[in-house]
């Protein structure tokens, strides 16, 4: 019975937790989001703000073939 409750405290304690990580990542996308409209009332274009976080997220090698696949698909459709 004891290791029952050993196993059942440490799993209320892991589910504990990630619920307290839960709750942080909530108040940092909150965070986030108010940076987001900040950025905006101050004339940001926050569309092109996230998309330059996702690029400077990419390894340099991908986010350069990346570019090179879209320009290619791009040109062959007349785009550019």
């Amino acid at each position: 019975m004891g290791v029952n409750n050993v196993t059942a405290d440490e799993l209320r304690l892991l589910i504990e937790r990630a619920e307290r990580l839960e709750e942080e990542k909530k108040g940092i996308a909150e965070d986030v989001k108010d940076v987001f409209a900040e950025a905006k009332a101050r004339g940001f274009d926050v569309k092109a703000m996230r998309k330059i976080m996702r690029i400077r997220k990419q390894k340099k090698e991908d986010f350069e073939h990346e570019e090179a696949v879209l320009e290619t698909y791009m040109a062959a459709l007349g785009m550019i």
